[in-house]
C-alpha cells in the first residue's frame, strides 16, 4: 500500500498545478476558522466577536467546522479526476502497466491517495476544531468536548466518497473538465428522481427519502447544516426543535457502499478498456 501511494505522490508533487490545488484544498478549510476571531463593528453601536456567540463551544464546533469545510473538497476533487486525465494525456497510465503495475493495483494506487489525503484533511480539521473549541469553550469536561466527534468520522467518509465518485467520472470520461461537468449532471438527475418520486408517491417525506439514497445526496446528508441547530440553541420557541443533525449508521452504509461501486465500476472500466 505505501508502494503505491508513494508512486502517486510522485507523481502529483512533480505536476505543479496539482501542489498548488492540494495547497489550497488543505488551507481554505481553515478560513472556517478564522471566522472564530472575526469581529464585526456595527458603526461604531457595538461589536460583535462571531467566537463569543457560542458557535465555538464544545460539542457543536465539530458539527460547524466539518460541515463548513466540506465545501472546500472540489478543489482536492480537481486533482482526483486530473490524476486520470494526466494518465491518459501522458501516457503514463500505459507505461506503469508496461512496468508491471497490474490494474487492480493502479486503481488501489489511486484509492489509497484519496484516503491518505481525506485522512489528512480529516486529522488537520480535528486538531484545528479541538484548539480552536478549547479557547471558546466553557466547558472543560472531556464527556463534552468529544460528544459528538461522529461528525469527524462522517467528514473522512463523505471526502473518501465524494473523491470515489469524482475517481469514477474521471475513469469514465478520461478527461478533467468533462469529468467535473458529470458532477452538475449527476446533480440535475438526483432532483429529477426527487420529483419523479415525489409524482408517484405524493409526498415530498418520501421523495426525499428516496432522495437520500442517491450518491450526492447521500454525501450531503451525512453531516446537516448546522444554522438550524445554532438558531435552535439560541432561541427554542422560534424553531422546530424536532430538527434531527445527528449522524446515523444507515447514512454511513449508504456512503460506504457508493464508494464500494465507484471503485469496483472504475476497476471494470479499465480492466475492460483498450488501452
Amino acid at each position: 500500500m505505501l508502494r503505491l501511494i508513494n508512486l502517486e505522490l510522485q507523481k502529483l508533487l512533480l505536476n505543479r498545478t496539482s501542489k498548488i490545488l492540494i495547497f489550497v484544498s488543505f488551507i481554505l478549510p481553515f478560513t472556517v476558522l478564522i471566522l472564530s476571531s472575526i469581529k464585526i463593528n456595527f458603526f461604531g453601536f457595538f461589536t460583535l466577536e462571531l467566537g463569543e456567540l457560542g458557535i465555538f463551544n464544545f460539542p457543536i464546533i465539530w458539527h460547524i467546522t466539518t460541515f463548513f469545510a466540506s465545501y472546500f473538497k472540489f478543489f482536492f476533487a480537481i486533482v482526483v479526476v486530473s490524476m486520470i486525465g494526466n494518465e491518459y494525456s501522458n501516457k503514463t497510465l500505459k507505461q506503469n502497466l508496461i512496468d508491471g503495475l497490474s490494474k487492480k493495483e493502479f486503481i488501489l494506487s489511486k484509492f489509497y491517495t484519496i484516503v491518505f489525503f481525506s485522512l489528512l484533511a480529516t486529522i488537520l480539521i480535528s486538531v484545528a476544531s479541538f484548539f480552536i473549541g478549547l479557547y471558546y469553550s466553557s466547558y472543560t469536561e472531556a464527556a463534552i468536548i468529544f460528544r459528538e466527534t461522529e461528525f469527524i468520522l462522517a467528514y473522512f467518509i463523505k471526502l473518501v466518497g465524494f473523491f470515489s465518485l469524482c475517481l469514477f467520472f474521471g475513469m469514465l470520461v478520461k478527461r478533467s473538465a468533462f469529468a467535473l461537468a458529470f458532477l452538475f449532471i449527476l446533480y440535475i438527475v438526483e432532483w429529477l428522481v426527487f420529483w419523479g418520486s415525489y409524482e408517484i408517491f405524493g409526498n415530498s417525506e418520501t421523495a426525499f427519502k428516496v432522495k437520500g439514497f442517491m450518491p450526492l445526496e447521500s454525501m450531503y446528508k451525512l453531516i446537516d447544516q448546522p444554522i438550524q441547530r445554532i438558531i435552535m440553541t439560541k432561541y427554542p420557541d422560534k424553531v422546530d426543535l424536532t430538527y434531527d443533525y445527528a449522524v446515523h449508521w444507515q447514512e454511513i452504509a449508504i456512503v460506504l457502499g457508493w464508494t464500494a461501486i465507484f471503485i469496483f465500476l472504475s476497476f471494470r472500466l479499465l480492466k475492460k478498456r483498450d488501452l
